[in-house]
């Protein structure tokens, strides 16, 4: 199983916000497929999915804040 987590971003910006998911759970991805697309204030970016495999978990919802580092999904590998 693979975390999927929000990188680091451009300096002194430290969270972003969900927009969408591009996949829903039980979906099947492939590495570099972008998996969520994410907000700051001054940026609209996606985050790609680090390995291929099944989306099991969201650990964050559309309109939600997430800071670096923290977790937003798990990736079963397949």
């Amino acid at each position: 199983m693979a975390d999927v987590v929000l990188p680091e971003l451009a300096k002194d910006v430290n969270q972003a916000v969900v927009s969408f998911w591009h996949f829903e759970l039980g979906e099947h991805v492939k590495e570099g497929d972008d998996l969520v697309e994410m907000m700051t204030d001054k940026a609209t970016f996606n985050v790609p999915s680090p390995v291929s495999g099944e989306l099991i978990k969201t650990m964050a919802e559309e309109g939600q804040e997430v800071k670096v580092g923290q977790p937003i999904a798990t990736i079963k590998e397949a």
